[in-house]
């Protein structure tokens, strides 16, 4: 029966370098280490959100050095310094082999989902360093959204409302440290998507809690799950899968 459902997608889950282009990331271990190189913990809290609730799974482990999933055709920082000044041909051939089959099966089964008349939540899964350029981020987890779309205001409040009654000592933050409305996945689908039956939500961690591991990262990824799930509960007959 038509509703609404759940779709999830980790655009940075790793800093693997496919062999072909081993020899342009000779040098540069500690940058593809760094939060430039990849999202530690998205993959991993995207992959505990999408069992919890049965819901598909779609993500990469490319290095986003290579070419970056979040961004735009044409966008200043689609390639990165390694990578923009490959010919033509060969960044071509990156975006055949890595981007657009991402792009493609995200939107592919949004669209499917649409189509057969169901409402879709996405939620991507995201982190963020602590310190950026020696400024201290002020928060623990943060959404992004597009505060005119009605739906995605209203899923982000009601999360945020339920995470801090679960975890009233975490500091939470809407469309920080990045604004929701820039370029991104999500907003290409909504672009594509109406906002009755499109709801994107980026849901950025602090990686400070990936960083220190053991039970502060377990008890936020618990919390998130259990807070979604209060979320969800209020959306138009939601059901897993």
């Amino acid at each position: 029966m038509p509703g609404t459902c759940l779709v999830v997608s980790c655009e940075h889950g790793g800093n693997d370098v496919p062999l072909a282009y081993a020899a342009w990331f000779a040098g540069h271990a500690a940058l593809l280490d760094s939060h430039r190189g990849w999202d530690p913990g998205a993959l991993q809290l995207a992959a505990q959100i999408a069992a919890a609730f049965g819901a598909p799974l779609y993500a990469s482990t490319t290095t986003r050095l290579l070419i970056d999933l979040n961004r735009s055709p044409g966008h200043r920082h689609l390639y990165s310094e390694v990578t923009r000044g490959l010919p033509r041909a060969q960044r071509q051939a990156i975006d055949a082999q890595h981007y657009r089959p991402h792009r493609d099966a995200v939107e592919g089964e949004i669209g499917r989902r649409i189509a057969s008349g169901q409402r879709v939540i996405h939620v991507a899964s995201h982190s963020f360093t602590p310190v950026l350029d020696g400024v201290v981020r002020q928060a623990d987890v943060a959404w992004l959204y597009d505060p005119r779309r009605a739906a995605e205001a209203a899923l982000s409040r009601r999360w945020i409302a339920a995470c801090a009654q679960r975890a009233p000592g975490l500091r939470l933050r809407r469309n920080y440290p990045y604004r929701g409305r820039g370029d991104g996945l999500t907003a290409l689908l909504r672009k594509a998507f109406a906002d009755e039956v499109y709801v994107g939500v980026e849901l950025e961690v602090n990686q400070r809690f990936v960083a220190q591991r053991g039970a502060p990262w377990r008890a936020l990824r618990a919390d998130l799950v259990e807070s979604l799930a209060v979320a969800l509960a209020a959306e138009p007959a939601y059901h897993a899968g």
